[in-house]
């Protein structure tokens, strides 16, 4: 029986160092692409009035995004009602202008998820990191127990 415990503690050990390591790796990629979104929409200098500086934030974004489809809904409500069943037409500027609120408003609303990928991505290795420990703690205490 005590080598069948040792064995479990053993297991729950590997475990528990797996764990650990993927909780490490899930934070570091969920920090580490948080920055490198950061960096990317710092870059783009895209700016808002009331917003002070370029928008780089989750809240930033949003308001942006909401501010572009508010905008893009002034020129038509829908793509459908913009282009009036024909094809769209770069040199209309009015189809012109649409497309490019429309990029827009997706960049922007694309970093808006990502930012809650990364906070799900960070959270769920903060969750590995405990449940590594946790592991760890019941594996010593089963290798323990058979001394």
């Amino acid at each position: 029986m005590n080598n069948r415990i040792r064995n479990l503690g053993i297991v729950i050990m590997l475990f528990a160092v797996i764990s650990l390591a993927m909780g490490i790796v899930f934070i570091q990629q969920g920090f580490a692409k948080e920055s490198y979104l950061v960096n990317a929409m710092t870059q783009e200098e895209i700016v808002l009035e009331g917003v002070e500086g370029v928008i780089d934030t989750p809240a930033e974004a949003q308001l942006a995004g909401d501010t572009v489809r508010e905008h893009r809904h002034g020129i038509a409500p829908t793509y459908g009602e913009l282009l009036g069943g024909e094809r769209f037409d770069p040199t209309n500027p009015a189809q012109l202008s649409y497309a490019q609120a429309l990029n827009l408003e997706n960049y922007l609303y694309l970093a808006v998820a990502s930012f809650g990928i990364f906070n799900v991505v960070k959270a769920t290795g903060a969750f590995m990191l405990v449940m590594g420990l946790a592991l760890g703690a019941t594996g010593y205490g089963l290798l323990s127990t058979r001394r």
